[in-house]
């Protein structure tokens, strides 16, 4: 007898009615076992189809998360390496440079024959050329140095011969009076002794090295030309004075 609410076509329903009554009916007991079978198949691939559904959303999510991750490093890894290769290109034109500028670079080294000069070796020829400039610069200086005081005592000497032309144009008869050798003699007289005064308290005699270092020394600093225009014009105020 079916129970209240149950469903005729419940197989097993219909298997309890088959039952029922102690009666068996074989053909109902068969279908309804059928029907039960395969509605538990459709349920459990319906559970195990439920179960073995991805779930896209995180999946995509973690995926994106990865590709977003992969870009970046390679976004820095590229960044890396395109500013490694900017410096590396930066050093050779610097030493392309030095080679063109320096000229001992461009001058073949017979020892190392057709090879490519090294950046040690590139570095030893800008080295030793700028030492070389370093030291023909300290040598023009000192010649720039002596030229100026050639240049000071030329001008010294202008300003005297003009002041001897200016006095002699301002008393022309001034030079009318002939002396005599023996004045000349007087004036030669006392420039040297001058001049000996100063030899003899600067020259040393220990040795012919030392005499000759002294008479160099003795020169640059007694023989100056404004020395001498001290000393020569001491000498003629010394003579005007004896003779007038």
């Amino acid at each position: 007898m079916t129970e209240p609410g149950a469903s005729p076509e419940d197989p097993w329903v219909k298997v309890e009615y088959a039952y029922s009554d102690n009666s068996l009916d074989p053909g109902l007991f068969v279908e309804s076992t059928r029907k039960g079978s395969v509605v538990s198949r459709a349920n459990s691939i319906g559970s195990t189809s439920a179960s073995s559904v991805p779930n896209t959303d995180d999946e995509d999510s973690d995926h994106h998360q990865e590709s977003y991750k992969e870009s970046y490093k390679d976004r820095r890894r590229r960044a890396h390496t395109q500013a490694e290769q900017k410096r590396r290109d930066a050093i050779k034109r610097g030493y392309d440079d030095l080679q063109t500028i320096v000229p001992t670079c461009q001058q073949q080294d017979f020892s190392i024959g057709s090879q490519k000069l090294s950046k040690a070796i590139v570095l030893q020829k800008t080295i030793d050329y700028i030492q070389f400039l370093h030291k023909e610069k300290k040598k023009q200086e000192e010649e720039v140095s002596t030229l100026r005081k050639d240049v000071m005592a030329l001008k010294i000497m202008k300003v005297n011969y003009e002041q001897i032309v200016k006095a002699h144009q301002d008393n022309p008869h001034e030079g009318e009076d002939q002396v005599s050798d023996q004045v000349k003699f007087n004036l030669f007289q006392g420039i040297m002794d001058s001049l000996f005064q100063s030899f003899n308290a600067s020259i040393s005699m220990a040795s012919f090295q030392e005499l000759s270092a002294c008479v160099f020394s003795w020169i640059e600093e007694h023989c100056k030309p404004q020395t001498l225009q001290e000393i020569v014009i001491g000498v003629l105020h010394q003579l005007k004075n004896q003779l007038y």
